[in-house]
């Protein structure tokens, strides 16, 4: 996933105000951003959003699974799930994140687009969209990424596709500049929460598309896949965990909230099926039929 803390606040630099977003998204995690160390160390939000993530996954992958990991940025997850013994193919569009992540033991790592896999039809257990669809503003181009992802998995392979929750980015925009005594909400931040489109026209994040839970779901169900359910990585607790230093305490009684929300919604107990979209990314998981 993404440098993805969303603020609307601030002047672009001529030279970038109408700079394409994809060219944007290169610069931004070829030369402007850490991904890296956004997920190991920035936050303890980051760190329950990595602890959740190797804790659904881990729950469904077989032992040696082919896992595509798609929009990998350095291989973060790459990097845990071969060492889990799975074998593990990374592919960013992001030539210097491509190149951090062919360091790393056990990964395969490829210069790529997501609307075009260079893997054959039923060649892979498991796919990883933790970095797309969130970047592609036009549904035909969320919706083109996640059939290549179908496309290339074996039947009964899983997808597990991110989203950035559009509730959460707003909560978290609406709420910075509370902080910092300023209160205005503007169209832009109405249009955010309305259909999820977003871009940046200064620097930082380049934004892209903002999914709610519904959504996300819907995009996946589209693309064919089956069985398909929703999780919020974070919980309620996305926002206030976002300005604290990791702590495993506090990262632990974290993710069991989460944890235990995913199961009151799953069993129809007492979450609201809006509860997901109170983090700030979300998980959805599908499989092929």
């Amino acid at each position: 996933m993404a440098g993805d803390r969303v603020s609307t606040a601030g002047a672009a630099e001529d030279g970038r105000r109408h700079e394409r977003l994809e060219d944007k998204v290169l610069r931004f995690y070829g030369q402007d951003f850490d991904e890296d160390a956004r997920l190991r160390t920035q936050s303890a939000q980051s760190a329950v959003e990595l602890l959740r993530v190797q804790s659904l996954l881990r729950s469904r992958l077989a032992p040696g699974s082919r896992v595509l990991d798609v929009g990998g940025a350095t291989g973060v997850h790459a990097e845990w799930l071969a060492q889990d013994g799975h074998a593990v193919t990374l592919l960013d569009p992001v030539p210097e994140q491509v190149a951090a992540a062919a360091t790393l033991s056990g990964v395969e790592a490829l210069v790529g687009d997501a609307r075009d896999l260079p893997f054959p039809d039923a060649s892979a257990d498991a796919v990883l969209l933790f970095g797309s669809l969130y970047h592609l503003p036009s549904r035909a181009d969320r919706l083109r990424a996640l059939a290549e992802a179908h496309r290339v998995l074996r039947s009964g392979g899983l997808v597990f596709a991110a989203g950035i929750s559009r509730l959460g980015a707003f909560l978290d925009g609406v709420l910075e500049r509370v902080a910092s005594r300023d209160p205005h909400v503007d169209a832009d931040d109405v249009a955010l929460l309305n259909d999820g489109a977003w871009t940046n026209p200064g620097p930082g994040f380049p934004g892209g598309h903002f999914h709610s839970s519904s959504e996300l779901a819907d995009e996946l169900r589209a693309a064919g896949f089956a069985d398909v359910s929703v999780r919020g990585l974070e919980a309620p607790t996305a926002v206030a965990l976002q300005s604290e230093a990791p702590d495993a305490e506090l990262s632990g009684a974290a993710v069991a909230l989460a944890d235990r929300l995913d199961v009151l919604h799953a069993d129809g107990g007492q979450a609201r099926p809006g509860v997901a979209d109170l983090s700030a990314h979300l998980l959805a998981l599908g499989t092929r039929r």
